[in-house]
């Protein structure tokens, strides 16, 4: 495989060195010709105690197709397979590194394989941190490292890093974890999922009636029983609030429509900084009496008012609604 020059992260050139320097990418322009489009199939490898286990977990919060560990010979199958679900599954993050016992030798082919795979955007990353930073993981964890079972973790880091030097010469990104918190990485991973098509955060509206208690799960709880009440209105009783005799009803008092006016603004100030924070699912839960009215009408209007906000896809629950 032709290299070509690795950039690091800052956009500068950079040496390739061992760990603890972040730097960046290698492969042929042809092989990477999928880097502009195609399905994501990320391939996370690096050194023990980098954070590939946290890492694996926000790629699946950020919506990936995950799998640990997977034997390197399976890997093209799992991306002819991924190719061929069409929407089902539409990226794909797998781990793989010395646990597995031919990852060393297999890899190179592997990854020229995908290369070559119409539609599929393969890319490797390659964790690493600073020998320090691994031992006092490893300290931490108090888990032998899995290729020292029998000798000191420093023998075990010492002896992968050398294992893992022809990996990491392949690799598209290089991240250097040492200082890095989990939200970092986290920030990292979603800084490579952007620009692809989907939702950066999904919003699930859930209305609910007080006397059935708060939904477990709620980010966010309004009250709403101080807006106008259809219960006690004879032709809307058994009605919902996705009727719109009980819209209407509501609407004409200016307390709804301001209500409306400074809840819809209100999240939509605050749900940047919410995916700023790396969060991928946010509920917010809008409360009545019942559960019936109130909350369904006004979980209905900011649906329709938060349908075209960039970065997030909302969804409704109407929790409490056929309750009598």
């Amino acid at each position: 495989m032709k290299k070509r020059g690795r950039q690091d992260r800052s956009g500068g050139k950079a040496k390739s060195g061992g760990p603890g320097k972040p730097g960046t990418a290698r492969g042929s322009p042809e092989a990477r010709k999928t880097a502009v489009g195609g399905q994501p199939f990320i391939i996370l490898t690096g050194l023990s105690g980098s954070g590939k286990s946290q890492a694996i977990r926000a790629l699946e919060d950020l919506g990936y197709f995950c799998v640990d560990n997977l034997p390197t010979m399976l890997i093209p199958t799992l991306a002819r397979l991924s190719l061929r679900a069409g929407g089902d599954i539409d990226k794909v993050a797998i781990v793989v590194d010395v646990r597995e016992g031919n990852f060393l030798s297999s890899l190179p082919k592997m990854l020229d394989r995908l290369h070559k795979m119409p539609r599929l955007n393969p890319v490797l990353i390659f964790l690493e941190a600073s020998h320090e930073a691994l031992v006092r993981r490893f300290s931490e964890t108090r888990r032998p490292h899995p290729l020292a079972p029998n000798r000191s973790v420093t023998e075990g880091i010492r002896d992968e890093h050398a294992r893992m030097q022809p990996i990491r010469e392949l690799a598209d990104e290089i991240v250097d974890t040492s200082n890095m918190t989990v939200h970092e990485l986290r920030q990292f991973f979603m800084s490579l999922s952007r620009g692809r098509g989907r939702a950066s955060l999904v919003m699930t509206l859930i209305s609910f009636g007080y006397k059935y208690g708060l939904p477990v799960d709620a980010d966010l709880v309004f009250d709403v029983r101080c807006l106008p009440n259809p219960h006690f209105v004879p032709g809307l009783r058994r009605r919902t609030g996705r009727d719109r005799a009980v819209a209407a009803f509501m609407e004409r008092e200016e307390s709804t429509r301001e209500f409306m006016d400074r809840l819809d603004a209100y999240i939509k100030y605050v749900v940047p900084y919410y995916v700023a924070e790396g969060k991928s699912y946010l509920t917010v839960a809008i409360g009545c009496t019942g559960g019936r009215h109130r909350s369904v009408m006004i979980a209905e209007r900011l649906k329709r008012a938060l349908a075209d906000t960039p970065g997030i896809r909302v969804r409704v629950q109407h929790r409490d609604v056929a309750r009598t």
